[in-house]
């Protein structure tokens, strides 16, 4: 049963990275594409969580806890660059 629902889990993350994809592809803005990114980022930690689960190793949680730490110092890096005053494409 929980492989069932493990395999569910693993099917929706993986339309939601296909929808997160295409938003980030045809995001209008800066902004909006690096909020999608940062989305890609969260969904792929839940696929190593699912993975995690799944296999009963423990090591790629340390995966998932660095990815989050890497797209997280991305954001302020972002987030910097806009106050400095970046490019931005809605001006």
């Amino acid at each position: 049963m929980m492989d069932v629902v493990v395999w569910i889990g693993f099917i929706i993350l993986c339309l939601a990275l296909v929808v997160t994809f295409i938003r980030l592809v045809l995001g209008p803005t800066l902004p909006d594409r690096v909020v999608m990114l940062e989305l890609m980022a969260l969904l792929t930690m839940a696929f190593i969580g699912l993975y995690t689960i799944q296999s009963g190793h423990s090591a790629f949680l340390d995966v998932a806890l660095v990815l989050a730490l890497t797209a997280f110092l991305a954001a302020v890096g972002f987030a910097r660059y806009l106050e400095k005053g970046g490019h931005r494409d809605d001006d």
